[in-house]
C-alpha cells in the first residue's frame, strides 16, 4: 500500500512560520555535501519550489561535513563542491548557489545556519528540505528544538528511505512533543546517488544525464573523482 498518497498527520499550520512578516520571502533551503550535486537534487529542489510556492531556493553545500570524515574517498574541498553547485543552478533563475555554510569555520550545524539566516532576515520564512530518513534521525542533530522553531521541514520520500509507517509515526511524535512543522514533499522515484556518480567517474563510465551538462563538463575538465 502506498501510504504517501494519504494525508500527513496534522502537522500544524504553515502560518506559524509565514506570519513572521507579510513582507518577507518564503525561502527554501536544500543543504547537503553535494559531492557532486546531481539531477535528483535539482528535481527535489524544483518540486519544493513549485509545491510550496517559494520565492527563492538556496542550494547550500555544507562546510565541514564531519559526519563523512570516515568515508574512504574523502569529500571534495568546499570550493570544488560550491563551483559544481554554481554550474548546476546557472540556468535556473529561482535557484541560488549559497556559500553561507562554507564561510563559517568549524563543523556545519543546521541550527546555526538557521539562527544566522533568521538573524539577518527575520522577516523571511524558511523551509528546510530533508529526506524522510532525516525525520527519523533529526533528534540526534545539534539542538533539534531550535531547528523546529526556526523553519518548516519539507520531507521527501526517496528510494530506499525509511518505511512510510515509521516516518508517519515519527512525524506525529515530533509534532506532539516538539511542535515541529513537517510537511510532505512528493517527488518522483529517482535512483540517482552521488556515490554512484563518483564510482562511475572513477571507473571511466558516463554520468551523462545523471548530472547537469555543465557539472559533467566541470568534473571532466578538472579531473575530479579520478
Amino acid at each position: 500500500m502506498n501510504h504517501w498518497n494519504e494525508p500527513l498527520p496534522n502537522t500544524g499550520s504553515l502560518s506559524d512560520t509565514e506570519s513572521l512578516s507579510n513582507a518577507g520571502k518564503k525561502v527554501g533551503i536544500l543543504g547537503g555535501t553535494f559531492d557532486p550535486i546531481h539531477t535528483g537534487h535539482l528535481i527535489l529542489a524544483e518540486a519544493a519550489y513549485d509545491a510550496y510556492q517559494l520565492d527563492e531556493l538556496l542550494i547550500m553545500p555544507s562546510g565541514h561535513s564531519y559526519l563523512k570524515d570516515n568515508r574512504a574517498q574523502k569529500v571534495q574541498p568546499a570550493p570544488v563542491r560550491y563551483e559544481m553547485v554554481c554550474e548546476a543552478v546557472a540556468d535556473n533563475p529561482h535557484f541560488t548557489a549559497s556559500d553561507f555554510e562554507l564561510r563559517r569555520a568549524g563543523n556545519t550545524y543546521t541550527c546555526e545556519t538557521l539562527r544566522q539566516l533568521r538573524g539577518q532576515h527575520p522577516e523571511n520564512s524558511y523551509y528546510f528540505i530533508v529526506g524522510a530518513d532525516t525525520i527519523t534521525s533529526i533528534l540526534t542533530w545539534k539542538d533539534p528544538e531550535e531547528i523546529f522553531s526556526s523553519c518548516t521541514l519539507l520531507a521527501a520520500m526517496r528510494e530506499n528511505d525509511v518505511p512510510a509507517e515509521d516516518f508517519l509515526r515519527e512525524v506525529e511524535h515530533l509534532r506532539r512533543e516538539y511542535g515541529a512543522r513537517i510537511r510532505l514533499l512528493e517527488i518522483p522515484a529517482i535512483g540517482i546517488s552521488s556515490t554512484d556518480i563518483r564510482n562511475r567517474v572513477k571507473s571511466g563510465r558516463t554520468v551523462h544525464y545523471l548530472v547537469p551538462d555543465r557539472v559533467e563538463r566541470y568534473i571532466i575538465e578538472n579531473g575530479i573523482y579520478r
